[in-house]
């Protein structure tokens, strides 16, 4: 099955570079670009891709207000935010709004293919070691406060692999940690991603800060 990409940013020679990698994958094509977030948005409606590669910073409508819209719209589209992840600001709102995970411009243009294929399948492209990142990164600023949000319906094993994910950790590490089968780890993940209405692994992470059972100090 081919992925169908949409990609969006203000600079036609960061489209042109990753328009010629993804040429080069049998199973990607894209279908669109767009040089601001009106524009990706109107595309998504449009030719509904499977993935978006949005750029955060751009005129007009920016990454993040057009991630919100794209990902509430009935597309089912997934959103990848472009990033310079040490300067950028605004990684968490990305998140918030429903971005799956992150590229940085300048990575490896394997691990850009790699991306595509891991939101597409309904997945969530957010490593361990950015996991931790992004925790301390926002964890210290007092407007991405946690909110200790409740988390009804929660079972202190589930609570536990919740913390788990937070902290980055990945499905296999979860296994060791509570030695338990990595395949009743998943089923555990599956469970709260219903429970918590969460759209991938992504949202377990920020929900896990804002409950206050992730941080860098635990």
């Amino acid at each position: 099955m081919t992925v169908r990409v949409v990609l969006a940013d203000d600079q036609p020679l960061v489209r042109t570079a990753l328009r010629m990698v993804i040429a080069d994958a049998p199973d990607l094509e894209v279908v669109g670009e767009a040089g601001t977030g009106a524009e990706a948005v109107q595309l998504a409606e449009k030719v509904r891709p499977d993935v978006v590669v949005m750029d955060i910073r751009m005129p007009g409508m920016d990454g993040i207000d057009a991630t919100r819209l794209i990902t509430a719209g009935a597309g089912g589209a997934h959103v990848i935010v472009l990033t310079t992840f040490d300067n950028d600001d605004h990684v968490y709102g990305a998140l918030r709004a429903g971005a799956s995970g992150f590229l940085v411009k300048d990575m490896a243009l394997d691990d850009i293919l790699a991306a595509i294929h891991v939101v597409a399948a309904g997945d969530a492209l957010i490593a361990p070691s950015v996991t931790r990142r992004l925790i301390e990164e926002f964890a210290g600023r007092p407007a991405s406060a946690p909110r200790h949000r409740p988390l009804d319906g929660i079972t202190e094993r589930e609570l536990e692999v919740l913390t788990l994910v937070g902290h980055g950790r990945s499905n296999t590490e979860i296994a060791a940690d509570l030695f338990i089968s990595v395949a009743t780890v998943k089923t555990y993940v599956t469970r709260l991603l219903a429970k918590l209405d969460a759209r991938d692994r992504v949202q377990l992470v920020i929900i896990a800060y804002e409950a206050g059972l992730a941080s860098p100090s635990r």
